[in-house]
C-alpha cells in the first residue's frame, strides 16, 4: 500500500505526514490493520528498538474534584463509587510508589485531582517526590497536578521532578463540550510552562468520546506542535455514573489504527499506552505494542488493570524487552534538550471514518461492543489497607 509505504519512509525521517495522510490511516479496512501495524512497527522500532518502558501510578488525591469534565469518575457531580480520599502523605505515596517500581516500573507518575494545586500542595508533593527519590535510586518522577500557576513548575523541577503530564485530551474544536470549567487554552499554556521549567512535557489525549475522526487528527498534530516527550493515548473508560457512561464507541481494530496514527504523527516521540486499554484492546494488547513504547503498569486512578505479572508476562510473549532504568528512553537528537523534539525536526506542525468493515468503529450502547463487565473500580493500593497491584 503506497500510503503505508510514505508513512513509514516519512517516519523514519521525523517527518510530518499530512492531515490527509493521518486520516487515511484511521479509514484504513480490517483487513488491511495488520499491514498498518506492521508498517507503524517499523518506525517504532527505528526509534525504539523492542524496549517498553513501564510506569506507574499513585493517586495521592481521589475523587473531590471540582472541575466537570465529561470523562472523569473524579468529576464535580460523578456518581461513580470510586475511592475518595485526601492527600496521602509522603511515607505512603514513597511506600505506593516502591510496589511499582519493584515490579519494574522506571517512572513513578503523581497524580491529584483538582483543578491544580495550591503552594501548599506544591510543597507536599515536593515532599513526596523528595521521599520517592531517597526510597528508590534512579527513579524518573511524573507530576500530574492540574493547571500550574506561575512559579509552581519550577519549584517541582528544583524539588526533583523529571516530568509534567497534562493531557490535552481531545481537539480544540471540541473541547467545550467535554469541559466547561476550564479550556483548552489553559491546559496548553500549562503544559508550555512545565516546558519552559525544564521539566520533560507529557501530554496526550483521551479517544472514544464520540470524537470525530478530524478531531482525533486536529489533537494529535497540536501535540506535535506542543513538542512533548512522551504522549500518552488514553481510552475512554465509561464509568457508570459520569456523562459518558454510554459512550462505547471503539472496537480493539479502531484503536489500533489510533495508536498507529499517532506513532506516524509523532515517530520519536513516547508513545505511553494509558487508560482504557484492557477494556477497549482486549486480547489485541499485544500487537498494540509493535505501536507503543510505553505503557502503565497495573491498576490506573480510579480503576483497576490487568494483573501486573500479566503486564509482564505479556511483554516477553510478544518477544518485547523491559527498559532498564539504566536505558535512555528517548532518542539522542530528542534527549538532548538542545536539539527539540517531536515539533521541531523541520517537519512542520507536530500525536473516524473508514471504508468497508472499518467504518466508524463507533457502537451504540447496548449493543455486543458495549463491556461494561470490564470497567472495574479500584478497590486496592494507595488510598486503601490492601496491596496494590503491581
Amino acid at each position: 500500500m503506497d500510503l503505508l509505504n510514505t508513512l513509514v519512509d516519512k517516519g523514519l525521517r521525523r517527518e510530518l505526514p499530512t492531515r490527509e495522510e493521518a486520516l487515511a490511516v484511521l479509514a484504513t479496512s480490517d483487513d488491511d490493520l495488520l499491514d498498518v501495524v506492521a508498517s507503524a512497527g517499523k518506525v517504532r522500532r527505528q526509534w525504539f528498538g523492542r524496549r517498553v518502558k513501564l510506569n506507574y501510578l499513585v493517586n495521592l488525591k481521589s475523587g473531590l474534584c471540582p472541575e466537570d469534565c465529561s470523562y472523569c469518575s473524579q468529576r464535580l457531580g460523578s456518581t461513580a463509587e470510586i475511592l475518595k480520599y485526601t492527600w496521602l502523605k509522603p511515607d505512603e505515596a514513597s511506600q505506593a510508589a516502591a510496589a511499582g517500581v519493584a515490579g519494574g516500573a522506571k517512572r513513578v507518575c503523581l497524580v491529584a485531582s483538582g483543578r491544580g494545586p495550591t503552594d501548599r500542595d506544591v510543597d507536599r508533593v515536593s515532599k513526596t517526590i523528595e521521599a520517592i527519590k531517597e526510597r528508590n535510586e534512579g527513579v524518573e518522577v511524573c507530576a500530574c497536578l492540574g493547571l500550574l500557576s506561575e512559579g509552581q513548575a519550577e519549584r517541582l523541577r528544583e524539588a526533583g521532578a523529571d516530568a509534567y503530564n497534562h493531557n490535552l485530551n481531545t481537539s480544540e474544536g471540541t473541547y467545550g463540550e467535554i469541559t466547561t470549567t476550564h479550556t483548552y487554552a489553559d491546559r496548553v499554556d500549562t503544559v508550555q510552562k512545565a516546558h519552559a521549567a525544564g521539566l520533560s512535557a507529557c501530554s496526550g489525549l483521551i479517544a472514544g468520546m464520540g470524537e470525530s475522526d478530524e478531531d482525533l487528527v486536529d489533537v494529535v498534530f497540536a501535540l506535535r506542535e506542543l513538542d512533548p516527550d512522551s504522549v500518552p493515548v488514553n481510552f475512554l473508560i465509561p464509568f457508570e455514573g459520569t456523562p459518558l457512561a454510554k459512550e462505547w464507541n471503539l472496537t480493539p481494530q479502531r484503536a489500533l489504527r489510533i495508536l498507529a496514527m499517532v506513532r506516524f504523527v509523532c515517530p520519536d516521540v513516547e508513545v505511553r499506552l494509558a487508560g482504557g486499554r484492557e477494556v477497549h484492546l482486549r486480547t489485541l494488547q499485544p500487537l498494540a505494542l509493535h505501536l507503543v513504547n510505553s505503557i502503565f503498569l497495573g491498576d490506573y486512578l480510579t480503576s483497576e488493570g490487568q494483573a501486573g505479572r500479566a503486564d509482564l508476562e505479556m511483554i516477553a510473549d510478544a518477544g518485547f524487552e523491559v527498559e532498564g532504568a539504566d536505558t535512555t528512553t528517548l532518542p539522542a537528537h530528542r534527549a538532548d534538550a538542545a536539539s527539540g523534539g517531536c515539533g521541531s525536526h523541520g517537519g512542520g506542525d507536530c500525536a473516524p471514518c473508514g471504508d468497508t468493515a472499518g467504518e466508524t468503529g463507533q457502537q451504540a450502547a447496548g449493543t455486543p461492543g458495549a463491556r461494561p463487565d470490564l470497567v472495574s473500580v479500584r478497590r486496592r493500593g494507595a488510598g486503601t489497607g490492601l496491596a496494590p497491584n503491581a
